[in-house]
């Protein structure tokens, strides 16, 4: 499965967008979908992660109440909608696919998108 995270951009603080990852290739409906970030100098991490089925999310602490991960199996596309957003929040955001995995760790992805710059302005 091929992934395209797309959606990034510049937004003030308490500001919000919405990223999407687009899948393609054989069935892609059958993969749990992750989203990660990476900030300069430092490690990349959890963001939010979604089941195969969509019943079951998965989110980071800092993101928990703010941001909001769901899929589209029509358009073969999963969302993350980020409110509130903070400075801290400033990374490249990335989304990972799994066949047999929908955890927080990314280890457990194989496929895995081109990311998309997010910066919160203070």
């Amino acid at each position: 499965v091929q992934l395209q995270a797309s959606g990034g951009g510049l937004v003030q603080a308490g500001g919000s967008l919405m990223l999407s990852c687009a899948a393609s290739g054989r069935n892609p409906s059958n993969y749990a979908i992750g989203w990660f970030r990476q900030a300069p100098g430092k490690e990349r991490e959890f963001v939010a992660a979604l089941t195969r089925s969509g019943n079951i999310r998965y989110y980071a602490e800092s993101v928990k109440g703010r941001f909001t991960i769901s899929r589209d199996n029509a358009k073969n596309a999963v969302y993350l909608n980020m409110k509130s957003l903070r400075p801290e929040d400033t990374a490249i955001y990335s989304c990972a696919a799994s066949g047999r995995y929908s955890g927080r760790d990314a280890n457990g992805y194989d496929y895995w998108g081109q990311g998309t710059q997010v910066t919160v302005s203070s």
